[in-house]
């Protein structure tokens, strides 16, 4: 997939997902009042949204949408929200900031908005990283429910065995709780020490510490894909603004 990278995309950012959000918590979060407050407001038919009078506390909007309105002033999201890809070079670290003073993910890219990484890849590990200020986006992609799958391409240190392939497949014991089952397929019919792996889970190194439950040891570890996104023509240390469709399809 061709994507156009940070440093040459100059259009600003409208791409957030199709948020539906209470009425009252929109209004709350994006003014001076106290929810409580706002209640009032809605009672007494001071609320407007698409131009029409909202007596409905729980009303649902989309802030990306919808014409939001108090006493006539359109109410506007504080903060636009931001979703990007970045595909992460070795040797950095996956953190808003380090006490080392090494470069981060953020540091790599230029934009004056704060933003955080969905999960992290350790030190050495390359590939696809997810970067918001969403909050309530980053913990549904986190949480196993979702059943987001991640995919990494693995380098083992020595050709991996079908019977441990099998094994780490169903799921393992590891550190004291089963493995949720998942995908390994070999990437080259005569390279059986790299291996594609997808899992849903994302424990800490839980990938290398699959493989070296049967003794083998990662060589190389990079993310290819997160759910249906990939890095596309991304090279390392470049990312893009991830489209709103691209957003969307994660829980759909």
């Amino acid at each position: 997939m061709m994507r156009k990278t940070g440093t040459e995309m100059e259009k600003k950012n409208n791409y957030p997902p199709e948020n539906l959000i209470r009425l009252n918590k929109f209004l709350a979060n994006n003014t001076n009042f106290a929810r409580r407050k706002i209640d009032e407001f809605i009672d007494q038919a001071r609320v407007t949204v698409n131009h029409k009078v909202v007596t409905e506390q729980g009303m649902q909007v989309n802030p990306d949408s919808d014409d939001i309105r108090l006493d006539g002033e359109k109410i506007r999201e504080k903060t636009k929200k931001l979703y990007i890809i970045l595909n992460k070079p070795a040797g950095i670290i996956t953190s808003t900031d380090d006490e080392k003073n090494r470069e981060t993910v953020v540091d790599l890219i230029n934009i004056k908005e704060k933003i955080f990484p969905v999960g992290r890849l350790d030190y050495d590990t390359t590939g696809l990283l997810l970067l918001t200020n969403d909050g309530d986006f980053a913990n549904k992609l986190m949480h196993p429910k979702y059943k987001v799958t991640k995919t990494y391409v693995v380098k083992l240190s020595k050709p991996l065995d079908e019977k441990h392939k099998a094994k780490l497949m169903s799921g393992i014991r590891l550190e004291g709780r089963m493995t949720a089952p998942c995908k390994i397929v070999f990437t080259n019919k005569n390279d059986f020490e790299t291996v594609a792996i997808s899992l849903i889970e994302g424990r800490n190194r839980q990938v290398r510490k699959m493989f070296e439950h049967f003794g083998y040891f990662v060589r190389k570890l990079h993310r290819s894909a997160y759910g249906h996104v990939t890095l596309g023509n991304l090279a390392p240390g470049q990312w893009a603004k991830l489209s709103v469709e691209e957003v969307n399809r994660f829980f759909k």
